[in-house]
């Protein structure tokens, strides 16, 4: 496994991202809002989510691994 190292804000970000996935499965599976209002609001965090991961994965996955950076 490669090790990279990451900035709080990626940090940050990644978490913000899994939270919006969670929430917006539970939304989709849970019963407590009317059914038309949880499935909008599931779909758009879920959509929310799977997008804005597919460019914190490339960027974390472009970053050299730390044993291959050169120390200035």
């Amino acid at each position: 496994m490669q090790e990279r190292s990451l900035t709080i804000p990626e940090l940050m970000l990644i978490a913000g991202t899994r939270v919006a996935l969670g929430v917006g499965v539970g939304l989709l599976i849970g019963d407590k809002l009317r059914s038309d209002v949880r499935k909008g609001a599931g779909w758009a965090l879920l959509g929310v989510g799977v997008v804005t991961t597919v460019p914190l994965v490339m960027g974390v996955l472009s970053k050299p691994p730390v044993s291959l950076r050169r120390v200035a």
